[in-house]
């Protein structure tokens, strides 16, 4: 069910799933309740209840929300990052090449929280940009981020002019795939933006498109989602 998952302090757990945990979106074609019957098994190994894991509707944009328990998600309808200020909301973003993010920060009550879906447009938008300030806003210090797998640099081909433009913008992003042609490197690009705003950041790396245990849409349109994932224990 885990690609990798650990305590980062005492109670905060991190982690991302593979596969063998299903899809969890509800976006993909695939049956709702087989999605829900994942998630609802996810929940589970976490520890918590039916329908405590908060998700988003994903667009590719650098939209912040805004997670409390019990109630709605604050922020537009259509979100690319979510941070619980309390940290008391079991957190989820889903991906299949792009970017999954997970961050921690300390408070002077606990730990803020906070997902992040960062692909190529997210990322030269600045959603990873503001979901720091938003943790940040929430008296979050000491900020922590985890990268998650993704398609890396040697696999994620693009067209030269598409290159050339990220690039212009972020310059930790060229890179040269293994059979020599345009690249980016979206999990460097984001370690060093963060790494830029004095987030500690830890990267788990594995490539998407290079491992069958994990979703990827460049290998296979018709694929599911696998997650990042921050929660505290009961």
């Amino acid at each position: 069910m885990f690609w990798w998952r650990e305590q980062v302090d005492d109670g905060l757990w991190v982690g991302f799933t593979d596969s063998t945990a299903g899809n969890l979106a509800l976006h993909v074609g695939d049956d709702p309740g087989t999605v829900g019957r994942h998630r609802r098994a996810l929940e589970s190994a976490l520890g918590i209840g039916d329908g405590g894991l908060r998700f988003m509707n994903q667009v590719h944009s650098a939209n912040v929300g805004t997670a409390r328990p019990m109630e709605p998600t604050e922020g537009p309808a259509e979100l690319d990052a979510l941070v619980a200020p309390g940290g008391d909301v079991p957190l989820g973003v889903m991906v299949a090449d792009c970017l999954p993010v997970v961050f921690t920060a300390n408070t002077g009550h606990g730990y803020a929280t906070g997902v992040a879906h960062a692909g190529r447009r997210g990322l030269l938008d600045g959603v990873l940009v503001n979901t720091v300030r938003r943790l940040e806003s929430a008296g979050g210090s000491g900020l922590r981020a985890w990268i998650g797998p993704a398609i890396c640099g040697r696999c994620y081909e693009v067209p030269a002019a598409m290159q050339e433009e990220a690039t212009a913008a972020l310059p930790e992003l060229r890179s040269e795939t293994s059979w020599g042609t345009p690249a980016l490197d979206l999990p460097a690009a984001a370690a060093a933006q963060l790494a830029s705003m004095d987030v500690a950041v830890h990267r788990v790396d594995a490539c998407t498109l290079e491992h069958p245990q994990l979703f990827s849409y460049r290998r296979d349109h018709a694929t599911g989602r696998f997650a990042g994932l921050v929660w505290t224990e009961a």
